[in-house]
């Protein structure tokens, strides 16, 4: 993704503003009526800079990715020109300012739970609780999450990944009541990934894999949305306990930047509190059991 001297263009950065700048109306931006007729949806290049306050030249060089180490304040004047939002504006920078040796392929270091991690999701006996890292992999995940999504443990490390089962798993649709919202969502924080880690050699799999097997993967992946998970709401609709609805908190550990803890709780004395307390009757009883009866290979 290097632009070095300008001699290569950085193709995530062009698609990203391009994607950004047509999405972004003269309205919203507020430049109001009168800006004439147009053959593209969203701003126009010249308009972009004139609100970003740089050259029209300069932006249409860094919007072909061709100018490289742009300043924050340049970066900064461009998000706003957009209305970008913070996890747009974060991966903006990851794009426009790649971190130093980023253009070198190379393997993103394998990531480890700590043992007093495992042993506080052993102790949320209440709520489903995981532990995930790089490219949404589950790292760890307590009997109740298990209960929830599918036994991760059961199957190989590979396919220890949230966007894996959202995507290739038939029973997340089932399972997901507003499955196009949460898939959506799951293909927006790899776009943040992406932009972190843009040569992660396990990413690049993980995409090509959902894109040949997903046309809507495919097709989210172009838009480049990017989104942060910190905390929502999701509907489910489990084929035990019925539908019902949680609350996520997402905690990122401050050792690893790139490892959250995912909590999901559902508001107390109502339906889905009853429906949580049903799933976790059934988790204690027969999930160890079901685990240890699973096949290495579920897929």
């Amino acid at each position: 993704m290097s632009t070095s001297a300008g001699r290569e263009p950085n193709l995530e950065l062009r698609d990203f503003l391009r994607s950004r700048r047509a999405r972004t109306s003269p309205g919203e931006a507020g430049l109001g009526p009168g800006t004439g007729r147009r053959r593209v949806p969203g701003l126009r290049r010249e308009e972009v800079a004139r609100l970003a306050g740089i050259s029209v030249d300069y932006y249409v060089r860094l919007e072909r990715g061709r100018n490289a180490n742009a300043s924050a304040q340049v970066l900064d004047a461009i998000a706003r020109a957009l209305r970008l939002d913070a996890a747009e504006r974060a991966h903006l920078f990851d794009l426009a300012r790649p971190r130093p040796g980023s253009a070198r392929r190379r393997a993103v270091p394998p990531q480890r739970v700590r043992p007093g991690l495992l042993r506080l999701l052993d102790s949320l006996t209440e709520i489903p609780a995981m532990i995930m890292g790089h490219r949404l992999d589950v790292l760890a995940a307590n009997p109740l999450a298990k209960a929830l999504y599918t036994d991760f443990d059961a199957l190989p490390h590979r396919d220890r990944n949230l966007a894996r089962f959202i995507f290739l798993d038939p029973a997340a649709r089932d399972l997901l009541a507003n499955w196009e919202t949460a898939a959506r969502g799951t293909v927006s924080v790899l776009r943040l990934y992406a932009g972190r880690h843009p040569h992660d050699p396990r990413l690049t799999e993980l995409v090509g894999e959902l894109s040949v097997h997903d046309e809507d993967f495919r097709q989210w992946w172009a838009d480049h949305d990017v989104l942060q998970y910190t905390h929502g709401t999701k509907h489910y609709r489990h084929a035990l306990v019925g539908e019902f609805t949680l609350d996520y908190e997402t905690l990122p550990l401050p050792d690893d930047p790139d490892q959250a803890l995912y909590l999901y709780t559902a508001e107390p004395d109502s339906p889905s509190a009853h429906a949580l307390r049903l799933l976790g009757s059934w988790a204690v009883t027969d999930l160890p059991a079901a685990r240890d009866a699973a096949p290495e290979n579920t897929r």
